[in-house]
């Protein structure tokens, strides 16, 4: 039996039905929906797009975090980290974006979402590791891509572009050690060189 993809307008009308007035905001951009969530509202209305008739979003297929710090050269006024999800349902054939705000700049909580998909579960040590967001309710919040020791998270944008001490693996002691960066860094001026027959156009 073939399933036909459902329209964007149908899949915001599955989702009004399935959240009601949780869902802050729904809309359409690019082929894309996105509906957007409060913190408080988060978790129950994850539920509620994965086991609602109308929706059945069964499968988490992505998990970011985001750092609005700067956004729109510095016009943003809203708040600085989300969680942005990508959710499908196979048995309907469509997709859906869900998109929540921390609702502290300085201490970035949100609700795990590992219990209801376990894909989130990596994913959010990503989130957590690169942008510092915590996802209460994760089994295992730890990071996942950068070193145990590592201080602060890479991905946010007032991260600073040169550190100050690099890991390495030391031989003669059989462990990891940190030492100052011995790398100097330098100024990258690119260069345009030209040929006279370059790729025989001339």
């Amino acid at each position: 039996m073939t399933v036909f993809a459902a329209s964007c307008a149908e899949i915001e009308e599955a989702v009004k039905a399935a959240l009601g007035d949780k869902a802050r905001r729904i809309e359409t951009r690019l082929g894309e929906v996105t509906v957007e969530v409060s913190a408080a509202n988060y978790l129950s209305a994850a539920q509620a797009l994965k086991t609602h008739p109308a929706c059945q979003f069964e499968q988490l297929i992505d998990l970011c975090g985001v750092d609005y710090c700067d956004h729109g050269d510095g016009t943003w006024e809203g708040l600085r980290f989300a969680s942005v999800v990508h959710l499908q349902s196979v048995a309907l054939n469509h997709r859906l974006r869900l998109k929540v705000f921390a609702p502290d700049d300085d201490f970035p909580v949100l609700d795990s979402l590992s219990n209801l998909w376990a894909s989130a579960n990596w994913f959010e040590r990503e989130a957590f590791d690169l942008y510092g967001i915590i996802f209460e309710g994760h089994d295992d919040l730890r990071r996942i891509l950068t070193d145990y020791g590592f201080i602060g998270h890479p991905f946010r944008k007032d991260f600073p572009l040169s550190g100050h001490v690099e890991m390495r693996y030391d031989a003669e002691q059989q462990r990891v050690i940190y030492q100052p960066v011995s790398i100097e860094p330098r100024d990258i001026t690119p260069r345009i060189i030209r040929e006279d027959n370059y790729g025989g156009l001339n």
